[in-house]
């Protein structure tokens, strides 16, 4: 503001100067400190409810939900960010809440976050997960960009030619998938077949573990009766949409994947791997991708984390074979996982919002 209009408004010049100059800052940067605006899109006949964080100048409340305490502005008015849309493809049985760490940091960075609610393999309905979800998932993340630019809230803040995708576990499976992966229900099979007892827990879920005992035969044998009884179909599933522009992929689901057709992916991929993962553990799976892909990067190695470190926060109190999966080994420091959300958020900045 020139000089000689700050002393023509005399006195009364500091509310005026401060009432023009912050909406200035706030809309020059997608950083500007702001509340993370809190909403949803109601679920439909085909798709669960997609749950949205965006930029917002409302003030953040203390809000609960199940067994986490969070700041979010519920149903706040969203304000333009950066103008780009970030979806996330939540794990197994996961759901919104255990990736609010990682949704704050892409709304300070400008985004706008939608996470749609995977059909019966969410934190309300866990009855179907494994390669029956994995054939729906990548639809469902189409479907929820169309979602979003339908919304009203939202259809004039975004441009969505550029989209990213950013998934963990069962989502990190989804993400190579919209990055072009192909896969079949019967090369889960095939993994299972040669790598049951090593990989037990990607083939079984949490069933049932293998503890050394006489009953292991037992497991092992019932477990490649359903496997080969479900997932012999060797028909590729492949998903395409020309809106996906870059995709990270966390601690994913991968030894199914034809790795041919992740060698060249047509947009930049990144993953994040996790050195103590006994869940999907990394030679079978994300250390499969990174051989093959010529172009992957890994964004973060984390050599002491365990399956769970990118559920941030990490869901309080868990035990038996989920927290054996999902809490942190000891000596894994957590604070370092501020920073991993910040390498997602630069890395779409860096592959969304150049020209």
């Amino acid at each position: 503001m020139p000089t000689t209009l700050i002393f023509a408004i005399g006195r009364n010049w500091r509310p005026y100067l401060f009432s023009v100059l912050i909406p200035v800052l706030f809309l020059c940067t997608g950083r500007a400190q702001a509340g993370v605006g809190l909403g949803e899109i109601a679920a439909t006949a085909s798709d669960g409810t997609i749950t949205l964080f965006y930029p917002s100048q409302a003030v953040e409340q203390q809000l609960r939900r199940g067994r986490f305490v969070l700041n979010l502005a519920e149903r706040a008015e969203p304000v333009r960010g950066n103008g780009r849309l970030i979806v996330i493809s939540h794990g197994s049985g996961g759901g919104p809440w255990v990736h609010v760490n990682l949704a704050r940091a892409l709304v300070e960075a400008g985004f706008v976050v939608a996470m749609p609610q995977h059909h019966a393999d969410n934190f309300m309905d866990d009855s179907n997960p494994g390669p029956d979800s994995w054939a729906l998932r990548p639809a469902e993340m189409s479907r929820a960009i169309d979602a979003v630019g339908r919304d009203a809230r939202f259809a004039s803040l975004l441009t969505l030619d550029k989209v990213g995708i950013y998934g963990m576990s069962a989502g990190g499976h989804t993400a190579l998938s919209m990055a072009g992966g192909r896969w079949s229900p019967d090369g889960f099979r095939q993994h299972c077949e040669t790598s049951l007892e090593e990989d037990f827990q990607a083939c079984v879920g949490l069933i049932t573990r293998l503890t050394g005992g006489m009953l292991d035969g037992i497991k092992k044998w019932a477990a490649m009766l359903v496997i080969r009884h479900r997932f012999s179909d060797a028909t590729p599933r492949e998903h395409h949409d020309p809106r996906v522009a870059a995709v990270v992929a966390g601690v994913p689901a991968a030894a199914d994947f034809d790795l041919s057709s992740l060698e060249h992916p047509v947009m930049p991929v990144a993953l994040i791997t996790a050195g103590q993962d006994r869940w999907l553990i990394p030679r079978f799976h994300s250390g499969l991708v990174l051989q093959a892909c010529k172009s992957c990067v890994r964004l973060a190695e984390l050599p002491a984390a365990g399956h769970g470190a990118l559920l941030s926060p990490l869901p309080p109190g868990l035990t038996g074979l989920l927290g054996d999966m999902l809490n942190d080994p000891p000596g894994f420091d957590r604070s370092q996982m501020a920073e991993v959300d910040q390498k997602i958020a630069r890395f779409f900045e860096q592959q969304l919002l150049q020209k």
